[in-house]
């Protein structure tokens, strides 16, 4: 086990809520922040427990905020921890929110699960994270359930809002299409500039940021 599940099986603090698979997820993309002041943003604070994890886990220079709409969660700070109440659906609220704070290094995205919280909240705070910072979208089964807006193939659920990164991470590869196929033009964006990787997990969708050029290629060798 890493040092998370450790931390999540020999709980004994406020109550945590995850799957279990994720925390191999949690630990190939955030073991480089740890020791370090980094920022982490977590949406749904819940029980307050997983906030009490991300300090154990980053260490004492860490700061984490927690987002939620429930005004009773702000019993849930202490020392490095800080909960902000609002919606996630809200935009307003959270370019608000990323602009009042230094920093922003990681995001994750445990809040309400609907389409419109998931994507609202990547459009508004994704800008807003560093250079070299992660974004987390966790429990994206709900983008296969109608009752939270998605639905298989459904056009409006986050998940397939996501396939397109792939697209997006590739520009820099799209030629013009010719005059006998038309098709939808493929262009380096902002994004094809910022993003390193995009990875896909069960139910979780993580977007690494770091700035990149034009790709090149090149050979080496002796015929």
């Amino acid at each position: 086990m890493n040092d998370l599940e450790k931390y999540f099986y020999g709980n004994t603090g406020r109550v945590i809520h995850k799957w279990r698979h994720y925390f191999e997820v949690y630990e190939r993309h955030f073991s480089r922040f740890r020791g370090t002041a980094v920022t982490v943003v977590e949406i749904g604070v819940y029980k307050g427990g997983s906030l009490q994890m991300w300090k154990n886990y980053f260490g004492p220079q860490a700061k984490i905020y927690g987002i939620d709409i429930n005004p009773r969660c702000k019993a849930y700070e202490e020392e490095q921890i800080e909960v902000v109440i609002g919606r996630q659906e809200d935009r307003n609220f959270l370019q608000s929110f990323a602009e009042s704070v230094p920093q922003i290094d990681i995001v994750i995205d445990d809040g309400g699960h609907t389409m419109q919280q998931q994507i609202t909240s990547y459009e508004a705070l994704f800008p807003h994270i560093d250079a070299n910072g992660v974004y987390l979208c966790e429990d994206l089964h709900t983008s296969y359930w109608a009752e939270f807006g998605g639905g298989y193939k459904n056009p409006a659920s986050f998940i397939e809002y996501a396939k397109n990164f792939v697209d997006y991470l590739n520009g820099w590869h799209a030629r013009p299409a010719p005059p006998t196929a038309p098709q939808l033009e493929l262009a380096v964006t902002d994004f094809t500039r910022s993003v390193h990787s995009v990875h896909f997990y069960s139910s979780v969708v993580v977007v690494e940021k770091r700035p990149t050029n034009t790709p090149s290629d090149m050979m080496t060798g002796v015929e």
